[in-house]
């Protein structure tokens, strides 16, 4: 029988017994360019291929950020507000979907893409979520933060 192999982080023997492929598991952040986000062998060991991992996670985090303080439905009065509910819980849950994607993509443990994803909300909330910036556009109501 073959010994388990000794360095971490791998997964259990239980793989190498069953004869399938191992996968590495990291339990603290590390700094490189072969990971694994969102999807099994994405991007693997291809640097371009993490650089656009990287962009899409970015991405998602602005995104985020702009369906939390987007004023895309509003409430008229005299009009039907089922619908406008329903656009703003589709929103909703379209944010928490991207959410959970950026959250899962941090998971990776990548030191690259914890700080992507830190920067890309951080952005997303300058650009859609600060006082000052709001209160240039016309019209818009400073007093509030959310459109959810």
């Amino acid at each position: 029988m073959e010994a388990a192999p000794t360095d971490p982080p791998y997964n259990s023997t239980v793989a190498a017994r069953l004869g399938r492929r191992r996968i590495p598991i990291h339990t603290t952040l590390y700094w490189g360019h072969k990971a694994y986000v969102l999807f099994p062998c994405w991007p693997g060991d291809n640097p371009v291929m993490y650089g656009l991992s990287l962009v899409l996670v970015f991405t998602m985090a602005v995104l985020v950020e702009w369906l939390s303080f987007t004023d895309m439905v509003k409430f008229k009065p005299g009009k039907n507000d089922v619908v406008a509910g329903v656009l703003k819980t589709a929103i909703y849950g379209v944010r928490t979907g991207l959410s959970y994607m950026v959250m899962l993509a941090v998971m990776s443990f990548n030191g690259g893409v914890f700080v992507v994803a830190i920067v890309g909300h951080v952005i997303g909330f300058l650009v859609f979520g600060t006082q000052a910036i709001r209160r240039k556009k016309a019209g818009s109501d400073p007093g509030k933060t959310s459109d959810l």
